[in-house]
């Protein structure tokens, strides 16, 4: 469905955000967002809040926001913006977040957002460190996922050359990485501009409704493809990773399991799921596996 504006919203919806939030003067889309049916910055007598919402709260996205909220408590303050509160009404559920002002992210070569992000990435991975967490299990995930296995099976025709000669080595790298994320930190697995609001010099990481159980280093692996994605050359993306202690724990077989398994999944969704974005980020994934697949030779 569209996304919602405030005016669009049901009224019992509206009148429950209103007795948590305060009467809403102002109600500001943001211009990106694929996963709330309603998400903005409402501006009320008490200050502002960041609202998303799910009109079908009992299906897929409803859960998907339902552990945004079960995991709010355990992330560091510094880097994500507090849950103020949580309602349903009318089939809808809501949550209130901590305002987070801000822009999102540059990832180009030069940008003065990039050590703040690395920083960010950093403090959220220490922070997360030591803490249990109840959350789905990225290695089960992609375990059930087998991107390439299920390339190799059914090969598309647009495949390029080189993986249609690999595939072999390909799927033994991915059966090595379901093995390989696994683990018992909290992963964001979304990191991308679109989630990284960077303000006054510091940037902040929002949206965790795809966060996962897992190897830390996975989160330093995307953020490699999305730097790529944005220009890097894959050594300078990899250096960059390599200031986050996440990345730097991370052994040779791990980072080139990973970027092998990134590649996979973005091959698999560009073609099962498309969406106009997803071509860059495969062909970012593809270069990235590549370089260090060469590396081994």
């Amino acid at each position: 469905m569209p996304r919602s504006t405030w005016e669009a919203l049901p009224a019992a919806v509206r009148a429950a955000i209103e007795h948590e939030a305060g009467d809403v003067r102002e109600a500001v889309l943001p211009s990106a967002g694929r996963n709330s049916d309603f998400s903005a910055t409402l501006y009320t007598a008490a200050g502002p809040v960041f609202c998303k919402g799910i009109a079908e709260a009992g299906g897929k996205r409803g859960r998907m926001h339902r552990h945004e909220a079960a995991v709010n408590p355990i992330l560091p303050v510094a880097v994500a913006p507090r849950l103020l509160w949580r309602l349903e009404a009318d089939g809808w559920l809501v949550l209130g977040f901590e305002h987070c002002p801000g822009r999102h992210v540059d990832l180009s070569p030069g940008s003065s957002d990039l050590d703040p992000t690395q920083d960010a990435i950093a403090t959220m991975s220490d922070g997360l460190n030591a803490v249990a967490v109840d959350a789905p299990v990225l290695a089960e995930q992609w375990a059930r996922l087998a991107a390439w296995r299920r390339l190799a099976k059914d090969t598309p025709s647009d495949l390029d050359l080189w993986a249609r000669d690999h595939l072999d080595q390909l799927t033994t790298w991915e059966a090595a990485a379901a093995e390989l994320v696994a683990g018992d930190t909290l992963a964001h697995t979304d990191l991308h501009a679109l989630n990284l609001l960077a303000h006054e010099g510091k940037v902040r990481i929002v949206d965790w409704a795809w966060s996962r159980r897992g190897n830390p280093a996975v989160d330093a692996a995307f953020l490699i493809t999305r730097l790529i994605e944005a220009g890097h050359d894959p050594v300078a993306a990899e250096a960059r990773a390599e200031t986050m202690p996440i990345w730097q724990q991370a052994p040779p077989r791990t980072r080139t399991a990973f970027a092998v398994e990134i590649w996979g999944i973005w091959e698999y969704l560009e073609r099962h799921q498309p969406l106009a974005h997803r071509a860059a980020l495969t062909a970012a994934a593809r270069k990235w596996a590549r370089y260090r697949l060469s590396a081994l030779r």
